[in-house]
């Protein structure tokens, strides 16, 4: 894979609200979007879920979800929060705060949660290519990580495995027992200080324009501009609305398009041949 770009542009929280289903499926059927993952425990899962049963050909995976960080639109656990007592607050919602989860939440009900989170989606006839983890709260404990590779091998699924993404959680991953020839690290995501100063635009122009040969993958966060979610994100600019819908413009665009066509990148995704053959899967 050395000498070709490989890209996978991967969009994350589908299933969290029409406006970001609606976004991930435009960006998917007529975009540069080549997977995604879905949320199972937010309100709008059903539709998306039944998005992918209609659309086989297109490449998802379950974004595993232990925490809900806005304001006003809270998740609830799959299981009932008396299952999982640790994963919730007085309200039986999850936390907004993944250090909550590092700080407090015990393996066995994460370990039930998360895998009945992956068999409500198979029960719903999903067939999901990969798992991965939402704001990579997985990537906080030892045991967290290891649920999450004991989850991957339980399904048969390869999983998202990066020291890269466990340091943008605020850990350090020398501090952490992970099998190097797993890890995925030509990972790319903007900050929020790249979309103050050069907008979403401006990253991903000079991203695809100096991607690095092999595998790279670029996470996003495609949201169609709406009052959902100003709603949704409301006091939450860090991936907020403006940024995903900005996510959700470009690549739905002929512009993104025609910028991968100029760089000779060639999009993937956790189905394609050439990703199988890097996990060994």
């Amino acid at each position: 894979m050395s000498s070709t770009k490989y890209l996978m542009i991967h969009a994350d929280d589908a299933g969290l609200a029409w406006s970001e289903n609606h976004a991930t499926q435009k960006g998917m059927l007529k975009g540069s979007i080549s997977s995604m993952s879905l949320m199972v425990p937010c309100p709008w899962f059903y539709e998306m879920a039944q998005f992918c049963l209609n659309h086989p050909e297109l490449d998802y995976g379950i974004h595993l979800t232990l925490t809900g960080e806005w304001k006003t639109y809270p998740f609830t656990p799959s299981l009932s929060g008396k299952k999982v007592p640790s994963l919730v607050n007085k309200f039986g919602h999850f936390h907004s705060k993944r250090n909550i989860i590092r700080d407090f939440s015990k393996s066995k009900e994460v370990y039930i949660e998360l895998k009945n989170q992956i068999e409500i989606a198979l029960n719903m006839g999903l067939k999901p290519s990969h798992l991965d983890s939402h704001m990579y709260t997985l990537g906080l404990r030892q045991d967290l990580l290891e649920i999450y590779q004991s989850l991957g091998k339980e399904f048969k699924l390869p999983i998202l495995l990066s020291k890269k993404l466990i340091s943008c959680t605020g850990e350090n991953p020398n501090n952490f027992k992970i099998p190097e020839n797993k890890c995925l690290e030509s990972i790319f995501m903007a900050s929020f200080k790249e979309f103050e100063n050069l907008g979403l635009c401006g990253f991903y122009n000079n991203l695809l324009d100096n991607l690095p040969e092999g595998l790279s993958i670029l996470l996003i966060h495609p949201a169609l501009a709406s009052n959902e979610m100003d709603q949704i994100t409301i006091d939450h600019p860090n991936f907020g609305a403006l940024w995903r819908s900005q996510d959700a413009t470009y690549f739905s665009s002929e512009a993104c398009t025609e910028k991968l066509k100029k760089n000779k990148i060639k999009l993937v995704n956790w189905k394609s041949p050439e990703v199988l053959n890097l996990l060994g899967a």
